[in-house]
């Protein structure tokens, strides 16, 4: 029998989460929709079904713990699997001082960006380690601010760098359950949060350049990629960027 894979990807309502949805679907996934806004998840659905595949919206805030629990429910009751958990949804806060962020401006950063995709990540592997066939794939989405911030960041290169030790973890504890997981590093996907990027940016040295940005497919076609693999081979870390933009070297 012929088993059609379940991929759910949060933040899924617009940008690389879209993308990664859609691209999903055109390889042939099912395909579960999270983010907090319903109407635009709804729309990406409607573009994934197009593609000969179910594709279920669910509004969902990722650092809510009952909420999580919830599509998770709402995954395994519609399909009855999970094959691939990609942890895309993530926000970050206004470039300013370290010292003028409040706590709730750092707290929601690390409930969106690490706890979410702990919480998801709890939830993919309770269900990924008693389905049949077992096991399943986790990509978690890092950025390149894993390796290197930008200037006045602090709370989402924190959380970014927390996720690299997510995923190395999940990784090792997921061997046990044929559950590999690995993480994409984007640099510079044109869309809208990167928006300001054409305008230009602070840079390390204190000036304000524009950077080049890629096209968001160019993230979801290595997002598909790394889902498809069998999973006696994994992606533990990739970088997709664009080419010219300042991060390899001194800009």
């Amino acid at each position: 029998m012929t088993i059609t894979k379940v991929a759910l990807i949060t933040g899924a309502g617009t940008g690389i989460g879209k993308a990664s949805a859609i691209a999903l679907a055109k390889a042939g996934y099912n395909v579960v929709l999270a983010g907090r806004r319903l109407e635009p998840l709804q729309t990406a659905a409607r573009e994934a079904e197009a593609h000969g595949v179910r594709a279920v919206a669910v509004a969902t805030d990722v650092g809510d713990h009952a909420q999580v629990k919830a599509l998770f429910a709402k995954t395994k009751q519609a399909f009855g699997r999970l094959d691939v958990l990609f942890n895309n949804a993530g926000m970050g806060t206004p470039a300013m001082p370290l010292e003028d962020l409040s706590y709730e401006q750092w707290k929601a950063v690390v409930d969106v960006n690490l706890t979410g995709p702990f919480l998801c990540t709890q939830e993919a592997f309770r269900i990924m380690k008693d389905q049949t066939p077992r096991g399943g794939r986790i990509i978690n989405n890092g950025s390149i601010s894993a390796y290197a911030p930008r200037p006045f960041s602090a709370p989402y290169t924190s959380t970014k760098h927390a996720i690299s030790g997510l995923t190395r973890a999940s990784s090792l504890d997921g061997r046990a359950y044929d559950i590999a997981v690995g993480q994409i590093d984007i640099g510079n996907a044109a869309t809208e949060m990167t928006e300001r990027m054409k305008a230009g940016v602070l840079q390390a040295d204190g000036s304000t350049r524009a950077e080049p940005r890629m096209d968001v497919e160019h993230v979801a076609n290595a997002v598909v990629h790394m889902a498809s693999l069998p999973l006696e081979a994994n992606v533990l870390f990739m970088t997709v960027m664009a080419t010219k933009m300042p991060f390899v070297g001194r800009g």
